[in-house]
């Protein structure tokens, strides 16, 4: 006899750190995140600490985190779960990888590991479903949005981000070579370091537009869209995902909020 797929609603809450500050979207703060990213591999616990932060106090502006039952897609080692627990949320999280599940802290509370293309929670089980940077390390990056949504209860929110494939970072360690494509920047990487990338191109990562994301959600009958905009951007820097072709470059990380129609 199998069990029915969890609901996050069962699960305890992981301990937080510390509460978000009201999110602001200065350009101090622009600077801070982008500066952020270069202590990415010698100290990531700084990185996404801090990344983690911004981004829920981010999501805390567009629905209440206080009680929330929230899925994390992609929860990697914890750091965003931990982050939305200490807004107030109740966060399951879902990731491929057992062992990054149990890197941050040696435990894997309330998480599942399992895939993005099949989430392992009932219909309408969330109050939101949060997802940092995972969509463009997916095959079908829209269905792993379609299951997002999917689990989200009516007046629910979505909040996707990722890094498009044609900003600055978007061949992640393999950047800015990218722009001669995917394979011979991966062919180039192992050459100069003697193993290929993490992020291999065409196996985990993949080519992820911004006019794909915004085609995807303004064409969902079953949610708004509340909100498309560049993540690190501050918030007058806004206006450059409604230009076609520079949008691809100057966006850098695009974030997409939705709420699910229905009472």
């Amino acid at each position: 006899m199998t069990s029915a797929p969890p609901t996050p609603d069962r699960l305890s809450p992981v301990p937080g750190d510390r509460a978000p500050l009201p999110h602001r979207a200065t350009l101090a703060r622009s600077v801070r995140l982008l500066s952020a990213f270069r202590r990415e591999n010698t100290d990531p616990g700084y990185f996404y600490e801090l990344m983690a932060r911004d981004t829920v106090a981010q999501l805390g502006a567009y629905t209440d985190l206080a009680g929330a039952t929230v899925i994390d897609v992609g929860t990697g080692s914890g750091f965003f779960a931990h982050a939305l627990t200490a807004a107030g949320a109740r966060c399951a999280g879902i990731d491929h990888d057992l062992a990054a599940l149990t890197a941050h802290d040696g435990t894997a509370r309330n998480t599942f590991v399992g895939s993005a293309l099949a989430l392992p929670f009932r219909t309408g089980s969330a109050d939101v479903c949060f997802s940092s940077n995972v969509l463009e390390h997916v095959p079908d990056p829209w269905r792993m949005a379609d299951e997002m949504l999917r689990v989200v209860r009516p007046g629910g929110t979505v909040f996707l981000s990722f890094t498009n494939w044609l900003s600055p970072w978007g061949g992640h360690e393999t950047s800015p070579w990218h722009y001669l494509g995917g394979d011979r920047a991966a062919r180039r990487y192992e050459r100069r370091n003697g193993r290929p990338p993490k992020n291999r191109y065409g196996h985990s990562l993949h080519p992820v537009s911004v006019s794909a994301a915004m085609r995807w959600a303004r064409g969902r009958e079953d949610a708004d869209v509340v909100d498309i905009r560049p993540r690190y951007h501050p918030r007058w820097g806004g206006w450059i995902v409604h230009v076609p072709g520079l949008r691809e470059f100057a966006t850098w990380n695009l974030v997409l909020v939705l709420r699910k129609k229905g009472t």
